[in-house]
């Protein structure tokens, strides 16, 4: 699929790749000593950050199945670990979004890689953003994907938007983002790659 010159994409690349003043203030991971696999090597993972091509764009999300063993009912983007057969991180982001969402890779005009994000379980996940069509339609993986939904890109890009909490977990407080749209509650490293993307674009209408 060829894509025509697109103003999303270019103002979103051009924001990725922006200089600022001052370095904007980043997340790193779910918990600052945070351990990965037995090893001590985190398992790289990636995922699709899909804006949607609309003059008010949106970001493209999914439901978790509730009977997966990891991640279960949560909110995430299309996205898993990358396999030995993935060229890069953006190969793997659209072979997942692919299965999970029947997202085709041709669909998707590739933008650029946001910030890396450390999660609790010991994945180092990188973030994949592409521009896509609006009002697509999806098929999910049953087994993996319960719901997908289109959030807007200014609502969770704004700061205003991004409340941070904690919770008691092994003993410790973990302090985490929670971004509240409609009836979904989107946390953990879904929001914290959003709060992220929010520092790094910098993002106005």
């Amino acid at each position: 699929m060829t894509f025509a010159a697109n103003s999303l994409a270019d103002r979103l690349r051009a924001a990725l790749a922006a200089e600022h003043e001052h370095a904007p203030v980043l997340l790193s991971g779910d918990l600052r000593d945070v351990t990965a696999e037995s090893d001590g090597v985190p398992t790289p993972a990636a995922v699709l950050v899909a804006v949607t091509d609309r003059p008010s764009p949106g970001v493209i999300l999914t439901q978790r199945t509730d009977s997966l063993r990891r991640h279960a009912g949560q909110i995430a983007f299309p996205g898993g670990r990358i396999d030995p057969g993935d060229g890069d991180a953006a190969a793997a982001a659209l072979r997942e979004a692919c299965e999970e969402i029947g997202l085709l890779p041709g669909a998707v005009e590739l933008v650029g890689e946001a910030d890396r994000y450390r999660t609790i379980t010991g994945f180092e996940v990188q973030p994949v953003v592409g521009v896509i069509a609006p009002d697509l339609v999806f098929t999910l993986q049953p087994d993996e994907v319960a719901a997908v939904f289109e959030v807007p890109l200014d609502f969770v890009l704004d700061p205003a938007n991004h409340v941070e909490t904690s919770v008691e977990w092994q003993g410790r407080d973990r302090h985490y983002y929670e971004i509240a749209w409609q009836d979904h509650r989107i946390w953990g490293a879904t929001a914290a790659m959003l709060v992220n993307l929010s520092r790094r674009l910098r993002w106005t209408r």
